[in-house]
């Protein structure tokens, strides 16, 4: 085991020389135990009742081995596994929260390349487990390798969610607009049909392929959203949705074949729910457009803005009572459904904004782009913290903002650098009022970079 794979927001590694069969064993045991430890004082631990545990999984080859092992250590170490097979990640949060169970379990690796997998974990309510929550004492438990007898074992009950995921998500009235769906041979594809029946749904790369045949699963690539673009524009669609490889992220492309930057749709959402709810609170994180917290003002909200990672935003979600949240990588997240990603949400509320107005997907995000954004552009650099203080120093005339990585804000332009936490790479982020702008400083913060 590569101690490794424990990471901020969930576990993950290479199959099998990373993360094996051993370690989801003993993973499910140090599982078992730190549920249990939060559950000190409730009824069912006092009655001495197993945990209930939710186990799903996607579609990777290395999947059915890692969940079987998984499930063996759950119930070795007296916890009751809720097998609910093939699942996209909001569906585990579905089932976890909508059931009142004490945790669960999704195996996947998000995006990443099939030869990846994982482990995404979360506590009662589908309240995530971050490294800081307990991804840390889990890993402690793993590499301590003591296990306590227990009396009595877990058991292993199926349970089939989809049919009640779909019907609880699902609005009751039809869209007109043809939809091209793009899921990458994944998991992400099992509630498109059901989910998109209301529509006219074109599914493209939709049977499931471990190998991932024709793309990765990561829509925030360019050249993976290729063959959608090219799809839209050449079946005359209304619009096209790239999901991920577990399904809690999405993009956008427009009727015209234009990828919509993820944060612009926060934007939008802003817009669509503060027309009907006004003075909720909007999340976006740090990396956004200024055009999302001045839509979010403009409508009469009150934006929060968030440090990068799922685990932070739906924490203070919960703590600040946030009706609606997104980040810049395609994660969105709604009150409604446990504070959890709610990728349908969002696509239904902007069908029925289509519908409502008569617009084309391209009209109703052409309010939003007013400035000119570079997206992420990476450095690979040895000392990431010295390189971070030396451009807090050379633009210490700017708002500084520190909440995660360095934010520096100018009247017409703003930088955003940010240290990755599992490589020696800076993530430079620049916008500007005007292109020439963007591309001047561009060039100016690059070269300073790389002195």
């Amino acid at each position: 085991m590569d101690t490794k794979i424990f990471k901020a927001y969930d576990i993950r590694g290479i199959f099998p020389d990373e993360l094996d069969e051993e370690t989801a064993y003993k993973i499910g045991r140090a599982f078992v135990l730190f549920v249990n430890k939060n559950r000190i004082h409730s009824f069912e631990l006092l009655k001495n009742e197993n945990p209930k545990i939710v186990v799903g999984m996607d579609n990777r080859f290395s999947s059915v081995a890692l969940c079987n092992e998984l499930k063996r250590g759950i119930t070795d170490q007296g916890g009751d596994v809720v097998d609910i097979g093939l699942s996209t990640t909001p569906m585990l949060y579905f089932a976890t929260a909508k059931y009142g169970y004490d945790a669960g379990v999704n195996i996947t690796a998000s995006h990443n390349p099939s030869q990846y997998n994982g482990f995404k974990l979360v506590s009662k309510g589908a309240v995530p487990i971050s490294g800081d929550t307990g991804i840390e004492n889990i890993k402690n438990l793993v590499i301590k390798n003591s296990f306590p007898d227990v009396k009595k074992k877990g058991s292993i009950e199926k349970k089939h969610i989809l049919s009640n995921y779909i019907e609880s998500i699902i609005p009751d009235e039809d869209f007109y607009s043809t939809i091209i769906v793009d899921t990458a041979n994944s998991v992400s594809g099992i509630p498109i049909n059901g989910m998109l029946k209301r529509t006219r749904l074109i599914h493209i790369f939709d049977n499931l392929d471990s190998g991932f045949p024709n793309h990765e699963p990561d829509p925030i690539k360019s050249e993976n959203i290729c063959a959608l673009r090219k799809a839209v524009v050449a079946g005359a669609a209304d619009l096209g949705v790239a999901f991920d490889g577990d399904g809690d992220r999405m993009v956008f492309v427009d009727e015209r074949g234009h990828a919509i930057s993820s944060d612009l749709i926060v934007a939008l959402m802003a817009s669509i729910i503060l027309k009907k709810q006004i003075r909720q609170k909007i999340l976006c994180d740090i990396r956004c457009s200024n055009i999302v917290s001045e839509t979010i003002k403009k409508w009469g909200g009150i934006p929060v803005i968030s440090r990068v990672g799922h685990s932070f935003i739906k924490q203070i979600m919960r703590k600040e009572n946030v009706l609606f949240g997104g980040e810049f990588s395609g994660h969105y997240y709604y009150k409604k459904d446990y504070f959890c990603e709610s990728p349908f949400f969002v696509l239904f509320s902007i069908l029925r904004e289509m519908k409502k107005t008569e617009k084309t997907l391209s009209d109703l995000m052409d309010p939003f782009k007013k400035y000119y954004h570079s997206e992420e552009i990476n450095f690979k650099i040895t000392d990431s913290q010295q390189k971070i203080k030396e451009i807090k120093e050379k633009y210490k005339d700017g708002i500084i903002n520190e909440l995660d990585g360095l934010r520096i804000d100018f009247p017409e332009w703003w930088l955003l650098i940010r240290a990755s936490n599992t490589e020696p790479i800076l993530r430079l982020i620049i916008e500007a009022q005007t292109k020439f702008l963007m591309e001047e400083k561009i060039k100016e913060v690059s070269s300073f970079i790389q002195q």
